[in-house]
Protein backbone atom coordinates (compact mmCIF):
# COMPACT_ATOMS: atom_id res chain seq x y z
CA UNK A 1 0.00 0.00 0.00
CA UNK A 2 1.49 2.91 -1.27
CA UNK A 3 1.31 6.12 0.98
CA UNK A 4 -1.61 7.93 -0.82
CA UNK A 5 -3.86 5.42 0.19
CA UNK A 6 -2.44 5.69 3.49
CA UNK A 7 -3.18 9.25 3.78
CA UNK A 8 -6.91 9.08 2.83
CA UNK A 9 -7.42 6.29 5.05
CA UNK A 10 -6.09 8.45 8.01
CA UNK A 11 -7.90 11.10 6.82
CA UNK A 12 -11.11 9.62 6.28
CA UNK A 13 -10.99 8.15 10.32
CA UNK A 14 -10.08 11.95 11.41
CA UNK A 15 -12.93 13.40 9.55
CA UNK A 16 -15.53 10.81 11.20
CA UNK A 17 -14.11 11.28 14.53
CA UNK A 18 -13.93 15.49 13.93
CA UNK A 19 -17.80 14.81 13.33
CA UNK A 20 -18.44 12.59 16.06
CA UNK A 21 -16.78 15.23 18.56
CA UNK A 22 -18.89 18.11 16.86
CA UNK A 23 -22.41 15.83 16.86
CA UNK A 24 -21.91 15.26 21.01
CA UNK A 25 -21.01 19.19 21.38
CA UNK A 26 -23.65 20.35 20.27
CA UNK A 27 -26.25 17.36 20.99
CA UNK A 28 -25.13 18.57 24.99
CA UNK A 29 -25.85 22.12 23.95
CA UNK A 30 -29.04 21.74 23.56
CA UNK A 31 -30.08 18.72 25.81
CA UNK A 32 -27.74 19.67 28.31
CA UNK A 33 -29.33 18.97 31.94
CA UNK A 34 -29.31 21.74 34.83
CA UNK A 35 -29.08 20.92 37.80
CA UNK A 36 -32.49 22.37 40.18
CA UNK A 37 -31.68 25.00 42.38
CA UNK A 38 -33.17 23.50 45.18
CA UNK A 39 -33.45 19.99 45.90
CA UNK A 40 -36.46 17.48 45.70
CA UNK A 41 -40.23 19.07 44.56
CA UNK A 42 -42.14 22.22 46.34
CA UNK A 43 -45.55 21.03 46.64
CA UNK A 44 -47.70 24.36 47.45
CA UNK A 45 -50.25 23.68 50.29
CA UNK A 46 -53.09 25.71 50.63
CA UNK A 47 -53.56 28.07 53.87
CA UNK A 48 -56.36 28.01 55.33
CA UNK A 49 -55.59 29.67 58.20
CA UNK A 50 -57.30 32.78 56.48
CA UNK A 51 -60.39 31.25 55.54
CA UNK A 52 -61.32 29.74 59.52
CA UNK A 53 -60.55 33.00 61.03
CA UNK A 54 -62.79 35.11 58.56
CA UNK A 55 -65.10 32.09 59.17
CA UNK A 56 -64.91 32.28 62.51
CA UNK A 57 -65.35 36.21 62.28
CA UNK A 58 -68.27 35.66 59.79
CA UNK A 59 -72.17 35.88 62.51
CA UNK A 60 -73.84 32.43 61.97
CA UNK A 61 -77.08 33.11 60.98
CA UNK A 62 -79.90 31.43 63.13
CA UNK A 63 -81.66 28.36 62.03
CA UNK A 64 -84.82 30.52 62.49
CA UNK A 65 -84.07 32.89 60.06
CA UNK A 66 -83.21 30.60 57.55
CA UNK A 67 -86.44 28.97 57.77
CA UNK A 68 -88.23 32.31 57.27
CA UNK A 69 -86.68 33.19 54.34
CA UNK A 70 -85.92 29.71 52.73
CA UNK A 71 -88.13 28.99 50.04
CA UNK A 72 -89.70 25.34 49.64
CA UNK A 73 -89.33 25.15 45.51
CA UNK A 74 -85.82 25.19 45.98
CA UNK A 75 -85.72 22.86 48.94
CA UNK A 76 -87.69 20.45 46.20
CA UNK A 77 -84.86 20.61 43.71
CA UNK A 78 -82.63 20.25 46.26
CA UNK A 79 -84.57 17.20 47.79
CA UNK A 80 -84.35 15.59 44.32
CA UNK A 81 -80.96 13.84 45.59
CA UNK A 82 -82.86 12.10 48.18
CA UNK A 83 -85.96 10.53 45.74
CA UNK A 84 -83.97 7.82 45.00
CA UNK A 85 -84.24 6.20 48.39
CA UNK A 86 -86.90 8.11 50.10
CA UNK A 87 -90.86 8.96 49.02
CA UNK A 88 -91.94 12.44 49.81
CA UNK A 89 -95.74 12.00 48.95
CA UNK A 90 -98.70 10.64 51.38
CA UNK A 91 -99.12 7.21 51.17
CA UNK A 92 -96.37 6.50 49.28
CA UNK A 93 -94.39 3.26 49.81
CA UNK A 94 -90.67 2.90 51.76
CA UNK A 95 -88.03 2.43 49.31
CA UNK A 96 -84.42 2.04 50.90
CA UNK A 97 -85.19 4.41 53.56
CA UNK A 98 -88.63 5.23 54.68
CA UNK A 99 -90.78 7.83 53.42
CA UNK A 100 -90.91 11.48 54.85
CA UNK A 101 -94.50 12.47 54.31
CA UNK A 102 -95.50 14.26 57.88
CA UNK A 103 -91.76 13.87 59.16
CA UNK A 104 -91.32 17.54 60.79
CA UNK A 105 -92.20 16.71 64.68
CA UNK A 106 -92.99 13.33 64.08
CA UNK A 107 -91.41 11.05 66.18
CA UNK A 108 -87.90 9.47 65.28
CA UNK A 109 -87.75 6.33 64.50
CA UNK A 110 -91.58 5.31 63.72
CA UNK A 111 -92.31 5.24 60.27
CA UNK A 112 -94.90 2.40 59.64
CA UNK A 113 -93.66 -0.71 57.68
CA UNK A 114 -89.79 0.11 57.68
CA UNK A 115 -86.83 -1.67 59.26
CA UNK A 116 -84.99 0.72 60.70
CA UNK A 117 -81.22 0.68 61.67
CA UNK A 118 -80.11 0.35 65.11
CA UNK A 119 -78.84 3.94 65.61
CA UNK A 120 -81.91 5.14 64.29
CA UNK A 121 -83.99 2.79 66.87
CA UNK A 122 -81.90 4.29 69.71
CA UNK A 123 -82.69 8.08 68.73
CA UNK A 124 -85.20 9.42 71.31
CA UNK A 125 -86.95 12.60 70.30
CA UNK A 126 -88.92 13.95 67.52
CA UNK A 127 -87.73 15.49 64.67
CA UNK A 128 -87.78 18.92 65.13
CA UNK A 129 -86.46 21.52 62.79
CA UNK A 130 -83.03 21.97 64.83
CA UNK A 131 -82.46 18.09 64.79
CA UNK A 132 -83.25 17.61 61.00
CA UNK A 133 -81.03 20.28 60.49
CA UNK A 134 -78.41 18.83 62.09
CA UNK A 135 -78.97 15.36 60.70
CA UNK A 136 -79.04 16.38 56.99
CA UNK A 137 -76.00 18.39 57.78
CA UNK A 138 -74.11 15.38 58.61
CA UNK A 139 -76.37 11.79 59.25
CA UNK A 140 -73.73 9.81 60.67
CA UNK A 141 -72.44 11.87 63.07
CA UNK A 142 -75.80 13.00 64.35
CA UNK A 143 -77.02 9.35 64.62
CA UNK A 144 -73.93 6.96 65.03
CA UNK A 145 -74.84 3.50 63.40
CA UNK A 146 -77.32 5.01 60.62
CA UNK A 147 -77.56 2.67 57.83
CA UNK A 148 -77.60 6.00 55.95
CA UNK A 149 -74.67 6.65 53.43
CA UNK A 150 -75.68 9.70 52.43
CA UNK A 151 -72.78 12.52 53.31
CA UNK A 152 -74.79 15.29 54.09
CA UNK A 153 -76.03 18.73 52.85
CA UNK A 154 -73.03 21.40 53.31
CA UNK A 155 -74.98 24.42 52.84
CA UNK A 156 -76.90 25.81 55.57
CA UNK A 157 -79.69 27.54 52.57
CA UNK A 158 -80.27 24.55 51.39
CA UNK A 159 -80.88 22.93 54.66
CA UNK A 160 -83.31 25.12 55.10
CA UNK A 161 -84.79 24.48 52.00
CA UNK A 162 -85.06 21.15 52.56
CA UNK A 163 -86.87 21.14 56.06
CA UNK A 164 -89.53 24.12 54.72
CA UNK A 165 -90.74 21.79 51.81
CA UNK A 166 -90.50 18.26 54.37
CA UNK A 167 -92.58 20.50 56.48
CA UNK A 168 -95.51 21.56 53.61
CA UNK A 169 -95.08 17.89 53.24
CA UNK A 170 -97.62 16.90 55.93
CA UNK A 171 -101.54 17.54 56.79
CA UNK A 172 -100.81 20.28 59.59
CA UNK A 173 -97.29 21.89 58.92
CA UNK A 174 -95.75 23.10 61.61
CA UNK A 175 -95.41 26.88 62.45
CA UNK A 176 -91.85 28.20 61.49
CA UNK A 177 -90.07 29.34 65.00
CA UNK A 178 -90.15 33.37 64.45
CA UNK A 179 -87.08 35.29 64.02
CA UNK A 180 -84.27 36.18 65.85
CA UNK A 181 -82.91 39.65 65.73
CA UNK A 182 -79.19 39.53 64.87
CA UNK A 183 -77.03 42.48 66.38
CA UNK A 184 -74.52 43.64 63.71
CA UNK A 185 -70.75 43.51 64.80
CA UNK A 186 -68.64 45.81 66.40
CA UNK A 187 -68.08 49.39 64.52
CA UNK A 188 -70.83 48.62 62.18
CA UNK A 189 -74.17 49.93 61.52
CA UNK A 190 -77.28 47.75 60.05
CA UNK A 191 -78.18 48.71 56.38
CA UNK A 192 -80.09 51.41 56.26
CA UNK A 193 -78.93 52.62 59.40
CA UNK A 194 -77.69 56.30 59.26
CA UNK A 195 -74.60 57.01 61.66
CA UNK A 196 -74.63 59.67 64.33
CA UNK A 197 -73.68 63.18 63.29
CA UNK A 198 -70.93 64.46 65.10
CA UNK A 199 -71.97 66.68 68.06
CA UNK A 200 -71.32 70.22 67.20
CA UNK A 201 -68.01 71.79 69.00
CA UNK A 202 -69.14 73.94 71.70
CA UNK A 203 -67.55 77.33 71.83
CA UNK A 204 -66.57 77.81 75.61
CA UNK A 205 -64.91 81.64 73.86
CA UNK A 206 -66.73 84.48 76.05
CA UNK A 207 -69.20 86.38 74.23
CA UNK A 208 -68.20 89.40 72.29
CA UNK A 209 -68.98 93.05 74.48
CA UNK A 210 -71.62 94.54 72.40
CA UNK A 211 -70.65 97.78 71.16
CA UNK A 212 -72.79 101.09 71.85
CA UNK A 213 -74.15 102.11 68.58
CA UNK A 214 -72.79 105.59 67.40
CA UNK A 215 -75.31 108.38 68.04
CA UNK A 216 -77.02 110.13 65.29
CA UNK A 217 -75.86 113.42 64.62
Amino acid sequence: MDSFELNKIMGAILGTCLFVLSLSIVSNGIFAAHPPKKAGYEIAVKDDKAGATQAAAEPQIPLANLLNEANPEKGASVARQCVACHEFAKGGANKVGPGLYGVVNNDVGTHAGFNYSSGMKNKKGKWTFEDLDKFLENPSKTVPGTSMTFLGIRRATDRAAVIVYLNKQSDSPAELPKPVAVSAPDGQKKDGEKKDAPAAKKDDSPPAEKKDAPAKQ
